[in-house]
């Protein structure tokens, strides 16, 4: 389906006339930061009409470099206080233009982060990144498709609540596990009826919503679609989701494990490649592949896959917190094998005929989407160019299983499988590579000199 036949996505004369008509009075211009968060500004209907539509916008390169509280992050050679903090060019793809319900009389766009002077793809910016996997597979005459499973924790507390009680103590929306639990889900329609309404009217078509493996856990669906799509799909997603609950006086949390008590929260990650009319999933066909059958595309693509995970997990568990999630028994994998729809295992394969795609339940519900989608696609098109070999296939406890290789249990343990990734330097450039190395380790020195309430309860009386 086009996009522009989608409920909720316009076109710029339909903008036009929602802004004569005083429907919409405000575009939200976006893109996202390395963490996936929504940058950008929001741009009168008529000043984006005159002029942003056409010839974009500016913002400072510093955005590319930033910690999570916004403070610019020295080391960086994309951006840094030598260079002066210079500007990039933001430039409407007008394709993701849609209402955003949620807000009051509002559009939203995504933008590409483009170089001020030559206006080509700022290599680092996150949708730069998947735009180069795209373009790589439509050059062998494949179309990724994909889907994100994102899980969330709803919290009966507002964002201010929570920052108050330092997170320590907070209420879950819910008693007790939840799991496809109707009338817990009914408790929460206030939120997730809203989300899904609201994402629907706002061009993200939503399949369903239900509970999950936790107190206030729950898990909204949205259709099928081509990754950068999808990936623009997940980003808008979560931003409806917060600023719903912050409207509501809620909270809601996307953290890959925001309790040790319970299960984490994931993104499973669906992937197939198409033609490039999207008209015949190339997964399908008649070589055995363990217990299933596929198409030689199929089987590389997976092998591919699984063959490079560990050394692009940054990717897929972008934080400290990420690596909380992989535990025994956790519904979350520990080792990176594949089976039939077996949810112990890393990667499962699911669906037949048209429906035939494979299932990583590694990347957790923290991701940004730009980024997995890219290390998955980069590696799946590198197992069908080196025809790679996906390992047999697993029956079974996977839980219990030994020798397997393991998924990596820490961010240091996977910025190093990244630092040392000579495949990870030939798919994205050296560019990309050194940024966010830089980014990780960021991420990870913060940690490392951080005192946590963990350490407090333990040793500040008994030590």
């Amino acid at each position: 389906m086009s996009d522009q036949k989608i409920r909720g996505m316009l076109t710029l004369d339909q903008l036009r006339q929602a802004i004569v008509d005083g429907t919409i009075e405000t575009v939200v211009a976006v893109f996202t930061d390395v963490y996936g968060r929504f940058m950008g500004k929001r741009v009168t209907g008529e000043f984006f009409l005159d002029q942003t539509a056409e010839s974009g916008m500016h913002a400072c390169n510093y955005l590319l470099t930033v910690d999570m509280p916004m403070e610019p992050v020295p080391g960086y050679r994309y951006a840094n206080w030598e260079l002066g903090y210079g500007d990039f060019h933001l430039a409407p793809d007008l394709s993701t233009l849609r209402r955003a319900t949620w807000l009051d009389r509002s559009a939203l766009v995504i933008c590409d982060v483009n170089d001020e002077t030559a206006h080509a793809p700022v290599a680092v910016a996150p949708r730069s990144i998947l735009r180069k996997q795209i373009e790589a597979a439509a050059s062998q005459g494949y179309s990724a498709l994909g889907a994100s499973e994102l899980e969330y924790f709803i919290f009966d507390e507002t964002y201010a609540s929570a920052r108050d009680k330092g997170y320590v103590g907070l209420k879950h929306f819910g008693a007790y596990i939840e799991d496809y639990h109707i009338l817990q889900g009914t408790r929460e329609e206030v939120l997730n009826a809203a989300a899904r309404k609201h994402l629907t009217d706002s061009g993200v078509p939503v399949e369903f919503s239900k509970g999950e493996w936790g107190p206030g856990q729950h898990e909204l669906n949205i259709r099928y679609a081509p990754a950068l799509t999808m990936a623009d799909r997940h980003a808008i997603y979560k931003q409806c989701f917060k600023e719903l609950a912050y409207a509501l006086g809620l909270s809601v949390s996307f953290m890959a494990k925001v309790d040790e008590r319970y299960a984490g929260s994931s993104s499973h990650m669906h992937l197939s490649l198409w033609d490039t009319d999207e008209t015949r999933n190339l997964f399908v066909g008649d070589t055995p592949v363990g217990p299933v059958h596929g198409s030689d595309i199929f089987r590389w693509f997976m092998g591919g896959w699984i063959a490079h995970a560990r050394e692009l997990m940054v990717f897929y568990a972008p934080t400290i917190n990420s690596y909380k999630r992989y535990q025994s028994g956790s519904w979350a994998p520990t080792s990176l094998a594949w089976s039939v729809d077996n949810r112990t295992a890393g990667f499962r394969v699911v669906g037949h005929g048209k429906a035939l795609r494979i299932e990583s339940r590694i990347p957790g519900a923290d991701i940004n989407p730009y980024l997995a989608y890219a290390a998955a696609l980069a590696s799946g098109l590198d197992g069908i160019r080196n025809q790679i070999e996906p390992p047999p296939s697993f029956e079974g406890d996977i839980y219990a299983a030994q020798g397997l290789p393991q998924v990596p249990r820490t961010l240091h343990e996977a910025i190093d499988a990244f630092a040392g990734s000579s495949f990870a330097r030939a798919a994205f450039g050296d560019d990309v590579v050194e940024h966010y190395l830089h980014f990780f380790k960021t991420e990870q020195a913060a940690y490392d000199r951080a005192v946590t309430n963990w350490e407090r309860a333990r040793y500040f009386e008994q030590i």
